[in-house]
């Protein structure tokens, strides 16, 4: 009985470094496609790293977990500012219709005024809509930032190389590079059939 567990165990092991020859020398093949800045800074090390975090499909499972969270999130971030953007439409088309309106049934002698106080009004109006849009696109970009520093932080967790939380714009691309490398090589994996 002890010798087929240790034939397991050995045809396991034998398995496992076949998968992760296939997975470096797929690594390396894709990373040909990327700009030979980052190339350069994609070591042997961290490629042969990367294909063993790869071996069991885990990784592959929280990119992909990852990825619909994002997309998730920017829809739901789009939508907010498409609704925002809706009721400033309304705010302008409703104060439009009441300066229509009051000047429809304005005094000739009050007219001067009454154009004078509108446009502050509309003034006034434009540079809430222009606030509430800053404010809006500020917490977007606050919000998405955020989602990258959890990204990073459950990769780092996940034992996945070359990610960490940084804010440094280098170090972000190389790790959005790296994350173009884990998805194509899992869309080349599911498309042959041969994920774990």
């Amino acid at each position: 009985m002890e010798k087929y567990s240790l034939y397991d165990e050995h045809t396991d092991a034998t398995k496992q470094q076949e998968r992760h020859y296939y997975l470096l020398s797929e690594l390396q093949t894709l990373v040909k496609d990327l700009p030979s800045s980052f190339q350069q800074r994609l070591s042997y090390t961290t490629l042969s790293d990367l294909a063993q975090a790869l071996i069991d499909g885990t990784v592959y499972e929280i990119v992909q977990g990852l990825l619909d969270i994002q997309h998730l999130t920017e829809k739901n971030l789009y939508n907010q500012r498409q609704k925002l953007h809706s009721e400033h439409r309304v705010l302008k088309q409703d104060m439009m219709r009441k300066h229509k309106l009051a000047i429809q049934n304005c005094k000739s002698h009050n007219l001067a005024v009454l154009k004078t106080n509108q446009r502050a009004e509309t003034e006034a109006l434009e540079q809430r809509i222009k606030d509430e849009q800053r404010m809006m696109d500020e917490k977007i970009i606050a919000e998405m930032d955020q989602k990258v520093l959890d990204q990073q932080n459950t990769l780092e967790k996940a034992g996945v190389p070359g990610f960490y939380i940084t804010t440094n714009p280098q170090e972000v691309t190389m790790q959005m590079n790296l994350l173009e490398l884990i998805l194509k090589l899992q869309q080349k994996e599911s498309q042959s059939g041969s994920l774990p």
